[in-house]
């Protein structure tokens, strides 16, 4: 059974007191015994020397542990400090261990009426701290790792020909990054995608000999079909992504998000597809001011959060033991990459602050989760090549611990960047949306961590900007809801213009599909 997390940091805590106190009786353990071998056990000298350390170590352990623990939590180790990599949370540990005793060691020079522990018994006590924190640590990551070795090492003939790998909407602003990923691994890459933005996003991949591109709209059942063909894994991208554009038009969101979802999965299934990885959001968790995980309440304020919590059911419905069903809810994006886009919040006021000298900001004390771009791609590597046992029919949020922040709080982190630019706080909008999310399911169950920080991400675009590899961030072409107002139409062909006619009453029969709209909108799909 997992504990909660306030009992496993407790247990974190009285773990690591325990080490530090062990650590100290040792190194008076060791000061004695270099004692006793010179004078002999028996001697007078050896039984004075035992019982001042006995009496100093009962004294002063109950300053040092304290002091210890203090130091430990303010740098991070019980919050976001584990969510570090293992060579990165050695280096922070032994950092932090250091700290300490160099505290207690200025208390036992300047203050040795309140502690007086000897130089040599610090030395060896800090040496025996930092190689239990460090060793109890990296053992801890080994072996949360370990079933994964072990599956390894028992994988099955079906998952170790996962070699095609289907890529919807591989054009993408996530896209465009995964697919060199992929294809550097090995794969072989189908990509469907309709290329609304052009293809200069994967210019530099066309020319791959692993990689095929069908250019078609996936919500047309022929085109889907041909492309499944010989595929083992499909990663569904594809989607009206993001509040704004959902709300252009409705029932293109719906035709969009869930029901060319559906008939996508449905003929995955039937193609004996057997890995399927969908692209989901972490504004499913809407407005809600707990720390959030994979099994907490939704709470959707969206057409777009809607949509994806209703596909993820679709989607847990038709899995079974050979179809495996992913869902993947990455967090607010930022960064660039093939097709970058610049109707997200941090990429957005980057821009903003390099261009026009401000940073306006609407409801600065909302939180929200972020992560880079590239670490969303390296995020469903590791879902795509994870033991099937491990991610069949769960959830991964995608991000980082580290950086769930207030939109105040990146304001002020591109403000550092960009000191002449001002931050305009104009109070709140209409964006309802307000949440903190635990990432510690894909770290611990599939070895993720983000590479990028927040502040790195931010750097990056503001280069990009300032060197005028970005020339103008308000084209259309960077903004989904955009670029989507200006070419809606191409999206409403005649065969697909039911979903518009649907809502307007102009088509019979369509009552059923009129529930699910409404719906969608009360956010009770079941």
């Amino acid at each position: 059974m997992r504990l909660s997390l306030k009992t496993e940091t407790l247990v974190r805590v009285v773990a690591d007191a325990v080490m530090v106190s062990a650590s100290l009786a040792l190194g008076f353990a060791l000061r004695y015994m270099s004692i006793a071998g010179v004078e002999g056990a028996g001697s007078q000298t050896a039984r004075t020397v035992l019982n001042t350390y006995i009496t100093t170590y009962a004294r002063d352990v109950w300053l040092l542990v304290p002091v210890s623990v203090l130091v430990f939590y303010l740098s991070g180790f019980y919050t976001y400090g584990r969510a570090y990599s293992s060579r990165f949370k050695a280096l922070i540990v032994l950092q932090a261990v250091t700290i300490a005793y160099l505290v207690v060691a200025s208390a036992s020079f300047f203050l040795p009426e309140i502690m007086a522990i000897p130089r040599s018994v610090l030395l060896a006590s800090w040496t025996y701290t930092a190689l239990m924190l460090v060793s109890a640590r990296l053992w801890a990551t080994t072996w949360r790792a370990f079933p994964l070795l072990e599956a390894a090492g028992r994988t099955s003939k079906r998952d170790e020909k996962l070699e095609t790998v289907l890529v919807i909407g591989g054009a993408g602003y996530i896209g465009s990054s995964l697919l060199p990923k992929l294809l550097d691994r090995g794969y072989r890459v189908r990509v469907l995608d309709l290329f609304l933005y052009g293809r200069e996003a994967i210019a530099d991949l066309l020319r791959h000999p692993r990689l095929e591109v069908i250019e078609a709209d996936f919500r047309h059942v022929d085109r889907v079909v041909e492309a499944m063909q010989g595929v083992d894994a499909v990663i569904h991208l594809g989607a009206i992504v993001g509040d704004p554009a959902c709300d252009i038009n409705a029932g293109l969101t719906i035709e969009v998000n869930l029901m060319a979802t559906r008939m996508i999965a449905e003929v995955a299934k039937g193609s004996s597809v057997r890995r399927f990885l969908f692209a989901s959001t972490c504004s499913v968790y809407g407005a809600n001011d707990q720390l959030l995980d994979e099994k907490s309440a939704l709470n959707p304020v969206s057409l777009y959060a809607r949509s994806k919590i209703a596909s993820e059911k679709v989607l847990t419905q038709l899995a079974d033991d050979e179809f495996v069903a992913v869902v993947l809810r990455f967090a607010t994006i930022y960064g660039l990459s093939g097709r970058s886009r610049f109707d997200l919040v941090a990429n957005l006021l980057a821009a903003k602050a390099v261009t026009d000298g401000e940073i306006t900001l609407f409801g600065g004390d909302q939180w929200r989760p972020f992560v880079h771009v590239d670490d969303v791609a390296r995020g469903i590597l590791c879902a795509l090549e994870a033991d099937r046992d491990h991610v069949r029919d769960q959830v991964f949020n995608v991000g980082s611990n580290a950086q769930n922040y207030t939109l105040g709080q990146v304001a002020e982190i591109i403000q550092q960047r960009v000191p002449e630019a001002s931050i305009l706080e104009l109070g709140a909008d209409g964006d309802r949306r307000n949440y903190r999310v635990n990432f510690s399911k894909i770290q611990n169950m599939l070895g993720f961590s983000p590479e990028w920080t927040l502040e790195q991400g931010v750097q990056q675009v503001v280069e990009a900007v300032t060197n005028g590899r970005v020339q103008d961030y308000r084209n259309s072409r960077y903004s989904n809801v955009q670029y989507l107002k200006e070419r809606v139409s191409l999206l409403l062909e005649p065969e697909q213009g039911w979903a518009e006619r649907i809502l307007t009453g102009e088509h019979e029969g369509y009552g059923d599909l009129v529930a699910l709209e409404e719906r969608l909108h009360a956010g009770s799909v079941g």
